[in-house]
C-alpha cells in the first residue's frame, strides 16, 4: 500500500512512525486523523492499528472509507481527542493555519502532527503558522525532495476558527473562506471581471422563469450566492472538487440569506448534474498547479460545461487574457464570442450545441 504513497506523505508516515515510537508507541492505542487520500489512510491504519479518521481536500465525506478508517470534514470531529496527526501539507499559509489552530483546540494535549510536502511547496511562513498553535516546531531532513513539520505541545491561538467572512469587493454580502481556498475572503479579480458584465449576459440569454445557474469551480460561491439574489426564480447549483470551497460555498449563501436557493455540491467537475440539465454555466476556471501555469487545465471543465448544458445553453467564461482558451471553447462547447477584454482578462460566451 505505501508504494501507492507520494513521497511526501512515505515521509510523513515513516516520521510518524520513527517518532511515535520514541515516545513510547502512544498513537497505537488512540486515534489517528489523516490528512490526505484513501492511500495514506490505509497506511496509517496498517501501521498503527489505531481507530482512523481521514480528511481529504478532494474526496466527498460520503464516499466510503478505507477499512478501519471515516471520512470527516476539516472540523472538529475530525481531531477530537487525536494523538497523532499525520499527512501533507497544505499549499497555502492559511491552510496550514486552519488545520494548527483545529487541532490545537481539540486534539489531545499530548497530539504529535507530522505533515510533509515537497520542499518546492514549502513557505519559510509554514513554520511560523504552526508556532502560533504549538510550542514546539522542527523540521526533518529532506528525503526524495520532500520534507515534513513536525509540531507538539499545543496552544490554542486566539485568533477566529474557519471559515472566516468578511466583506470585500463592494459586494452586498460578505465572502466566508476556509483557509485553502484560493483568494480567501477578498473578491478574486477574475470573478469581479465576470460579475461586470453578468447582468447584461444573463438578460441576454433570454431565460425562463426558472433557469438552472451552475457556478463550476466554484470557489468561495460568490457567482452563485450573487445569481441567487439577482435571479430569485433560479435553482442555482454551487459545485467544486475542493471540500473547503464547497463549504465556504455554502457558509457564503447562509450569510447572504440565499442558502435555500443555493445547492452546493462536492464533486469533480459537475460530476453529478445530469447531461443536458442546465441553462447558464458560470466559470472561472483554475490556469496553475501551485507555482506551474497549465494552459489546458480548464479544459475538463469546458467538457462538463458542454455536457451538462441544454443545446443553445450559455457558458460564461472568465480567463486570463494570455490564455488561448476561445478556440478550446468553440471546439469543445460550441460557438463563443467575446463579451469584455482586458489586458489581464477575458470574458467569453460560448453557446452549446
Amino acid at each position: 500500500m505505501t508504494d501507492a504513497l507520494s513521497p511526501a506523505a512515505r515521509l510523513a508516515l515513516d516520521e510518524a512512525l520513527e517518532r511515535d515510537m520514541a515516545r513510547g508507541g502512544f498513537a497505537r492505542n488512540g486515534a489517528v486523523a489523516v490528512i490526505g487520500d484513501g492511500a495514506l489512510a490505509a497506511a496509517v491504519h496498517g501501521r498503527f492499528a489505531a481507530s482512523v479518521r481521514v480528511f481529504d481536500e478532494h474526496t466527498p465525506v460520503h464516499t466510503i472509507a478505507p477499512d478501519g478508517c471515516a471520512r470527516h470534514g476539516l472540523d472538529a470531529e475530525l481531531v477530537s481527542g487525536v494523538t497523532l496527526v499525520v499527512g501533507e501539507l497544505p499549499r497555502t499559509l492559511a491552510g496550514v493555519d486552519e488545520i494548527a489552530g483545529l487541532v490545537a483546540r481539540f486534539a489531545d494535549p499530548d497530539v504529535l502532527v507530522v505533515l510533509a510536502a515537497r520542499e518546492k511547496d514549502l513557505e519559510r511562513g509554514m513554520n511560523d503558522q504552526l508556532r502560533d498553535s504549538f510550542a514546539e516546531v522542527s523540521a526533518s531532513r529532506g528525503r526524495h525532495k520532500a520534507r515534513a513539520l513536525i509540531a507538539s505541545s499545543p496552544r490554542p491561538a486566539p485568533s477566529p476558527p474557519y471559515p472566516r467572512s468578511e466583506l470585500a469587493g463592494g459586494l452586498e454580502f460578505p465572502i466566508a473562506a476556509h483557509g485553502a481556498v484560493f483568494a480567501g475572503t477578498r473578491l478574486d479579480i477574475g470573478t469581479r471581471a465576470l460579475l461586470d458584465v453578468l447582468p447584461a449576459q444573463l438578460d441576454a440569454a433570454a431565460l425562463a422563469a426558472h433557469p438552472t445557474v451552475v457556478d463550476l469551480g466554484c470557489g468561495t460561491g460568490v457567482l452563485a450566492v450573487w445569481t441567487a439574489r439577482h435571479l430569485p426564480g433560479a435553482r442555482v447549483i454551487a459545485t467544486d472538487r475542493s471540500w473547503s470551497a464547497v463549504s465556504s460555498a455554502s457558509r457564503t449563501a447562509q450569510l447572504a440569506g440565499v442558502a435555500d436557493r443555493v445547492d452546493t455540491v462536492h464533486a469533480d467537475a459537475g460530476e453529478g448534474i445530469p447531461d443536458r440539465s442546465v441553462d447558464v454555466v458560470l466559470l472561472n476556471p483554475p490556469f496553475h498547479d501551485g507555482r506551474a501555469v497549465i494552459d489546458d487545465m480548464a479544459h475538463p471543465l469546458f467538457r462538463a460545461a458542454g455536457r451538462m448544458l441544454r443545446p443553445g445553453g450559455t457558458l460564461l467564461t472568465v480567463y486570463n487574457s494570455h490564455l488561448k482558451h476561445r478556440g478550446a471553447l468553440e471546439r469543445i462547447v460550441g460557438p463563443t464570442s467575446q463579451v469584455s477584454r482586458t489586458p489581464k482578462f477575458t470574458v467569453t460566451r460560448s453557446i452549446a450545441r
